[in-house]
């Protein structure tokens, strides 16, 4: 297996960054999963899937744009990614599940090697963990036209960079404008919960 995958495996097995990592990109002060969870409210459950593959040399992640719609993520940059249903037998099948549904990705060729800290979603009461998995080819996309606007191909070092988290303003509801934490590439702006979990991804390869 590429030794960098071999690499983000122990990472992942050792203490993770978290809040520290997540406070860069927030833009505004939210609970943390471990609160909402301790409160006894009611929320919602879900998984993403952080996908990481070699091609052409470089090892690549895969995001998707969503469509617009009548929505709090609406036109945002994901993860696959989505709603936890009783069948799945722990989150990483939600993860797996999500992301054959929305790119057609063969859960039968992917290893998941971890996760990152669960994220806590206030617009949609969402906890949701991120599971990084493997798959030793360039996989076919096909996205689900419903769900997915666009598949959007990274080379993970673009996020690893020294400048690659900046300032972006993004448009609200309603015609306000929100100043947040963002990575930027190829005119898509990422931000919000996805940000907060490339975030910690970047902070934790950037150790040693």
């Amino acid at each position: 297996m590429d030794e960098r995958i071999e690499r983000t495996r122990r990472l992942l097995q050792g203490p993770l960054p978290g809040t520290a990592a997540h406070k860069i990109v927030m833009s505004y002060l939210r609970e943390d999963a471990m609160t909402v969870r301790s409160s006894g409210r009611i929320y919602k459950e879900g998984a993403v899937l952080v996908l990481l593959y070699p091609h052409q040399g470089t090892l690549q992640t895969v995001l998707i744009l969503r469509p617009e719609y009548e929505g709090v993520h609406s036109g945002q940059v994901a993860f696959p990614g989505g709603k936890r249903e009783p069948e799945d037998a722990d989150l990483s099948v939600t993860a797996l599940r999500e992301a054959q549904e929305e790119v057609g990705l063969d859960p039968g060729r992917v290893e998941v090697i971890g996760s990152l800290s669960e994220v806590y979603i206030p617009p949609s009461n969402y906890i949701v963990r991120p599971y990084v998995a493997f798959t030793p080819e360039r996989p076919d996309f096909v996205p689900d036209p419903r769900e997915v606007a666009r598949v959007l191909e990274y080379n993970v070092e673009h996020f690893l960079h020294a400048h690659a988290i900046r300032d972006e303003s993004v448009p609200l509801a309603g015609g306000a404008q929100l100043k947040v934490g963002a990575f930027n590439h190829d005119g898509h702006v990422i931000w919000g919960a996805t940000a907060m979990m490339l975030s910690e991804f970047r902070m934790l390869l950037n150790t040693e």
